[in-house]
């Protein structure tokens, strides 16, 4: 007994990589849906961030502190109008901004976003080209919850 030498057997060793193999089992899948998650969080976000800009555009025009352009309802004609800022009525040189940038879409990693005016359908999917009444997503996946993109 005297020449026992310390270790692990080589049945030890099987049994560790067998549990670490079946905890990267466990965990793999939530990892790889966790990616995406965030990424539908961002999807959220943004055009949410979007939405609240064009309702406060449409707030200002409906009050009368910026003069919209005609036929487009007091409603922004594009995103960019929204980044660029417009003038407020009775300032000089008093604009407001109400983006600082165009959001990137996280699901296609573009800057640009479906449009809908204010004169089309709901579920519309090409744009009048008058004003933005909403934005989507132009991404073609479905959401986990279901939904595709398009429709958010």
């Amino acid at each position: 007994m005297a020449g026992r030498q310390r270790g692990y057997t080589l049945v030890e060793l099987v049994i560790v990589c067998a549990v670490l193999v079946a905890l990267a089992a466990v965990a793999l899948p939530s990892a790889r849906y966790t990616n995406l998650r965030l990424k539908e969080m961002q999807l959220r976000s943004a055009l949410r961030e979007m939405r609240a800009a064009i309702d406060e555009f449409k707030r200002y025009s409906d009050a009368g502190l910026i003069l919209p352009d005609f036929g487009t309802d007091g409603y922004p004609a594009d995103l960019e109008i929204l980044v660029e800022g417009v003038e407020i009525v009775g300032q000089i040189d008093k604009q407001m901004k109400f983006l600082r940038r165009v959001p990137l879409d996280p699901m296609t990693g573009e800057r640009e976003w479906g449009l809908r005016g204010y004169e089309d359908e709901p579920d519309s999917t090409s744009w009048s080209g008058e004003n933005v009444f909403d934005v989507y997503s132009l991404a073609e996946g479905v959401g986990l919850d279901g939904v595709p993109y398009s429709e958010w």
